[in-house]
């Protein structure tokens, strides 16, 4: 194996492992001996410090690892509490929907009403704060109810749910009338 692709190999091994790897299995991959791995990697680090880069790879012991220069961290934390931007499908928004104005729903009742399994799309509203599990319907088995969260609120700009648009009931019966030609179109399928 040629220079470059042994400093290619390791430091791909490096980067996707994120600890330290034995220097023998590191050598053992690139088919040379352990000193002349060491060596390798070695000159590797000293690079990353010449050209100022954010990485470092360094030894512990009998083993090697990349990591991130200590004087990196304050960057890192600025983007670790950067606000994530959360990207509503069409799936998401429509559950999120029956769930605003219907809360406080259970799975079965947004199933029913979009026709579909709604799990996926529950769980990444919760993930993204927009709701929340609140409480449990009594009945039979107990089901997990829903509702909506202040973030929801916040993420749309309204100050309660009563500031939610009303829904027109000719278009209501316009969007019954093309769910139940969805569902038609499914069970022709």
């Amino acid at each position: 194996m040629e220079r470059e692709r042994q400093e290619a190999v390791l430091e791909a091994i490096l980067f996707t492992m994120g600890e330290s790897v034995e220097i023998s299995r590191l050598a053992d991959v690139i088919e040379e001996d352990v000193k002349k791995t060491r060596a390798i990697l070695r000159e590797m680090a000293e690079k990353y410090k010449e050209q100022n880069r954010g990485i470092d790879i360094i030894e512990l012991d009998n083993s090697f690892q990349m990591c991130t220069k200590s004087e990196m961290y304050e960057y890192l934390i600025r983007i670790a509490k950067a606000p994530k931007k959360l990207v509503l499908t069409d799936t998401l928004l429509e559950t999120l929907s029956i769930i605003a104005y219907k809360q406080p729903v259970t799975r079965l009742e947004i199933e029913k009403i979009r026709g579909v399994s709604c799990d996926h799309a529950v769980n990444k509203l919760i993930e993204y704060n927009l709701i929340h599990e609140v409480g449990r319907l009594d009945a039979p088995g107990r089901p997990l109810l829903f509702g909506t969260t202040e973030q929801f609120l916040r993420s749309f700009g309204v100050k309660s749910l009563e500031e939610l648009p009303s829904l027109n009931p000719d278009q209501i019966e316009v969007f019954r009338e093309q769910a139940q030609e969805e569902a038609q179109m499914k069970l022709d399928v």
